[in-house]
């Protein structure tokens, strides 16, 4: 149980969440732009490139990031 415990602490997996007008990623590498109606992410070799209307940091994080408004689109792009 211990491990199971240490393994959920210590997760390094990529992970994107799509809720209603809000999406989560978590473990990201870092912001390469922040715009109202545009939003780019990195990690490794992938670009996440959000579109949408007037999007919002909500919560930012060393690992995380939650991002609100109208999200339209979600393109993954591998580098």
């Amino acid at each position: 149980m211990f491990n199971e415990l240490m393994n959920f602490i210590n997760n390094k997996d990529f992970k994107i969440i799509l809720y209603k007008n809000m999406l989560n990623i978590i473990n990201y590498e870092k912001i390469i732009s922040i715009e109202e109606e545009y939003i780019s992410i990195k990690k490794d070799n992938t670009i996440i490139r959000l579109k949408g209307e007037k999007l919002f940091l909500k919560k930012i994080l060393d690992n995380e990031l939650l991002i609100t408004g109208k999200i339209k689109s979600v393109e993954v792009i591998d580098e």
